[in-house]
């Protein structure tokens, strides 16, 4: 199963199946990312959060030349297209009409997971082994007959090589911080326009009015307590925005024990109980905000907790980016600024195939212009280079909150 016969694909129908070392020497070579550690792919698996029961069947797919390992795809056999954040419904009702089945399909991601990262994990930085994996998918494709291979949220270099390999090419957006290297959340808001600074001043100080106090926890401090507080939370959130969360309450348990240092949960609270919370994941350079809820409503507390607080959280250890979740274009007036996501999709039936390549086109275009829109009417002064912002080089700075 593989373009060389020194070579051999086999399947893990958990991750369970490969020792934790030996996966993460695949993503080793990438700043670390904590959603490709195998530590949160087994918290997802053994939580029963990730399962065939839910959907997501795993089905990671991992290559060997003569014994040792060259790399590892995670990978889900799917039945719906729930959790995905990349939107194929259409597809799939489209394939169905016309006589064809859109499902199971094979999904190359991390579950419930909207945030960009290597989605081909080679030990070797090495383009052919990349390739070797991802033609391994699509031979495994062929053999079992699904209808379609996604990766969603990938790296854009990685997004370049599936296309080469034919795989269509499709593009989103997302909203992310960038810290030029600030010290405080002032010294931010002064590459902001006047206007803009005013009001996100006004909103930080209306969200926290009603004695509102703000805690970050993380690492050892984080307690069953918390949990239970910021589950309630999310299920709020989860049964109003989509009717049954995706993550149960034994994952938020799952990595509590498993991998504390890399959680930081952002609380707020009045009159001693907790009334809101978001829960961000700590990668090697970038603050990935993940879910958000409340108990109680108060104008703004949304503003501060997921994308104010996150800036705090960000400029006091040092890290490049905030990720603050997919959609959400309200980001922008708070110093978020657009940033293109990848995904890849392989197709088997050729005229389908045809139809969705020619809609990609469209959207594609249409997804370019509107960065460049959003672009010229951000919150930040005229004079702002933009692109040096996104790629400022920051002096190394770590406190605790």
């Amino acid at each position: 199963m593989s373009d060389r016969p020194d070579t051999t694909a086999r399947i893990l129908h958990g991750i369970d199946e490969i020792e934790a070392a030996v996966w993460d020497a695949c993503t080793a070579r990438f700043t670390y990312n904590p959603f490709l550690a195998h530590k949160f792919l087994l918290a997802l698996e053994t939580s029963g959060s990730v399962s065939s029961s839910t959907g997501w069947q795993p089905f990671h797919i991992v290559v060997e030349r003569e014994g040792n390992l060259i790399g590892a795809v995670p990978v889900y056999l799917k039945n719906h297209s729930q959790g995905e954040y990349v939107f194929d419904y259409g597809w799939a009702d489209a394939l169905e009409r016309a006589g064809g089945r859109y499902y199971p399909k094979m999904q190359i991601s991390v579950p419930f997971t909207p945030a960009t990262g290597p989605r081909i994990l080679t030990v070797e930085d090495n383009p052919e082994d990349e390739q070797l994996l991802l033609n391994a998918c699509m031979q495994v494709a062929e053999q079992i007959n699904v209808s379609t291979i996604h990766i969603t949220f990938m790296q854009e270099r990685q997004w370049q090589q599936a296309g080469s390999l034919g795989f269509l090419q499709r593009m989103d957006q997302q909203f992310h911080w960038h810290n030029g290297n600030y010290d405080t959340f002032d010294a931010f808001l002064a590459d902001l326009a006047s206007k803009k600074r005013k009001n996100i001043r006004r909103e930080r100080r209306d969200a926290l009015a009603h004695g509102i106090e703000v805690e970050w926890v993380t690492g050892s401090d984080l307690t069953e307590d918390h949990w239970d507080a910021f589950y309630r939370f999310y299920i709020d959130t989860g049964s109003r925005k989509w009717g049954s969360p995706y993550l149960n309450r034994q994952f938020f348990s799952e990595i509590n024990e498993c991998m504390p240092e890399d959680v930081v949960l952002i609380m707020a609270k009045r009159n001693g109980r907790y009334i809101a919370g978001a829960i961000n994941f700590i990668g090697g350079d970038t603050l990935f905000g993940r879910n958000w809820g409340c108990i109680e409503d108060h104008r703004f507390l949304h503003f501060e907790i997921c994308y104010y607080q996150a800036i705090d959280f960000a400029i006091a250890h040092g890290l490049k980016k905030v990720e603050a979740g997919a959609q959400g274009a309200h980001k922008v007036a708070r110093g978020y600024l657009p940033e293109a996501t990848y995904s890849a999709h392989w197709i088997a039936e050729p005229r389908f195939r045809d139809a969705v390549e020619r809609f990609l086109d469209d959207e594609r275009r249409y997804v370019e212009q509107d960065i460049s829109y959003i672009e010229a009417h951000s919150p930040f002064k005229a004079e702002t280079d933009l692109k040096a912002l996104r790629s400022v080089e920051l002096t190394n700075r770590t406190s605790t909150s």
